[in-house]
């Protein structure tokens, strides 16, 4: 057993905010708990062994296990190789008389044992909407932000992928908080709920909050951010820049305009008022010619005010719907983005504009010039680039396309 005790100081984490406490792991364990006590502010844990990064769970957690054949979500199971092993601990808030703490770690020759739950039934899905689309695409419905108890979301990947799936959802994006312990999770759940789950990772800051989507491993949150777009690009994935501008969440990385990534969700739970149009002066103003308007629900449980697919990210696809697919539409900018599956929406199809169920909305160009939508279904040359909207008579935002 090793113990650490202390005391955070509000200078230890304007000093250095992550911090490691080493211990050593002796050949033939098998499992490894660790335990974290303190009282006030919030103190996040992680865990990275000799072979790297092991695990995180941020604030979610006092506690975890990692076994070689089961861990605590969030955290990888794998054998344990022996060395010296570090516990993580983000000083998150740290108020000024400091924070007593107190870190434990077992090491047990005995495997980690857990009994896994089953999966929920495989729901009914209501029928998909008719949407305009070129032959060989259709406009798949999805959520691209979403969390489950593998950081700080309350439902198994199993039971996220039903509920998806029950509200008529084509894919979803799962993006728990700096780990990919879902990830070897979701090509089942997937299949059993009849969703396309994309991998995807919410790199976690107090700078900011990016997702990044695609099978492309740990991104290291440690290192700087225009890091974590290359690393993506390298492997295939996307990186998106998540709620710009919500709370002590917003985005407030330096990043060089040529790092800057093409992809926003623009469209948040926190744009609650969407008559504010600072979302889209941000947008306007982060890269030249604009972003790729992405929207996320940011769900973490059935009991909060954020619904999956509220907003909801419509993307151009293969109509075979596969998560590739899916990225491939993000990647070449068909998306769009409206306040649920039924809601009015504004598409880009070929050279076309089409306004669907927004009779007495107003299209808005990326040029200011302004279209008065009389119709059920209305198309409207789309002669110029970049990110359009409609909004009700009132200014409200109701729809976004790229």
């Amino acid at each position: 057993m090793t113990v650490h005790r202390g005391r955070w100081s509000l200078e230890d984490r304007l000093e250095r905010p992550l911090r490691e406490l080493p211990f050593d792991v002796p050949p033939g364990a098998a499992s490894i708990t660790v335990e974290l006590s303190f009282e006030g502010g919030v103190i996040d844990l992680g865990c990275h062994g000799p072979d790297g990064f092991r695990g995180w769970s941020g604030g979610a957690r006092r506690q975890y296990t990692v076994g070689a054949e089961w861990a605590t979500p969030g955290y990888l199971p794998g054998e344990l190789e022996p060395g010296i092993w570090h516990v993580w601990l983000g000083l998150h808030r740290i108020p000024p008389d400091g924070v007593p703490y107190e870190v434990t770690i077992t090491t047990s020759t005995s495997a980690a044992r857990h009994q896994d739950e089953a999966p929920p039934p495989p729901p009914e899905r209501p029928p998909p909407r008719d949407l305009p689309a070129p032959d060989g695409l259709r406009w798949l419905a999805g959520d691209l932000h979403s969390h489950t108890v593998h950081s700080d979301g309350t439902l198994t990947v199993h039971e996220l992928a039903c509920l998806a799936a029950s509200r008529g959802l084509d894919f979803l994006a799962v993006t728990d908080h700096n780990t990919v312990s879902h990830h070897p999770l979701l090509p089942a759940a997937g299949a059993h709920a009849g969703i396309t789950l994309l991998p995807g990772q919410e790199v976690t800051t107090d700078l900011g909050h990016a997702n990044v989507f695609g099978d492309v491993g740990w991104v290291d949150f440690r290192r700087p951010s225009a890091d974590w777009a290359a690393f993506a690009a390298a492997r295939g994935g996307l990186m998106s820049i998540n709620h710009p501008l919500s709370g002590d969440c917003a985005w407030r990385h330096p990043l060089p305009e040529e790092s800057r990534p093409r992809f926003a969700e623009i469209w948040h739970p926190s744009w609650w008022d969407r008559r504010w149009g600072a979302p889209l002066a941000w947008a306007d103003l982060w890269r030249p010619g604009g972003v790729v308007p992405l929207g996320g629900s940011d769900f973490h449980d059935p009991g909060q005010f954020k619904n999956l697919g509220e907003p909801l990210t419509w993307v151009l696809a293969e109509d075979g719907g596969a998560a590739s697919h899916v990225l491939d539409g993000i990647a070449a900018g068909r998306t769009a983005v409206s306040a649920g599956r039924d809601a009015p929406g504004l598409l880009r199809v070929d050279d076309e504009l089409i306004a669907v169920d927004a009779d007495g909305t107003v299209l808005i160009r990326p040029d200011g010039r302004r279209t008065a939508i009389r119709g059920d279904r209305v198309r409207i040359p789309a002669d110029a680039p970049g990110m359009h909207r409609l909004e009700t008579h009132e200014n409200e935002v109701i729809a976004l396309c790229g």
